[in-house]
């Protein structure tokens, strides 16, 4: 039988699930890390690590950050060179 002592294997998840879990997850991290035990902690942060990573794997476009938050597109939408561009070094 599968340990499940920690929650249902990221990959096991559906959609909906994982992004539900993450949500959850990053809602419980400030207390986790104020108030948790050290065991606590290290099990958060190997769950929140896998959600992640599972997360990123379906759905790379969707953490793929917004251009206008690098420095790259902030330049880019500011008309500055940017850095490997046309006009920039």
């Amino acid at each position: 039988m599968t340990d499940r002592s920690h929650g249902i294997p990221p990959a096991e998840l559906g959609d909906d699930a994982l992004r539900r879990e993450m949500t959850h997850l990053h809602e419980t991290r400030h207390d986790t890390v104020l108030d948790g035990s050290e065991d606590a902690l290290e099990a958060h942060t190997r769950r929140m690590l896998a959600l992640e990573a599972e997360f990123l794997r379906r759905f790379p476009d969707e953490a793929a950050p917004d251009p206008r938050r690098t420095r790259a597109g902030s330049r880019e939408a500011a008309g500055q060179p940017v850095a490997g561009g046309p006009d920039g070094g």
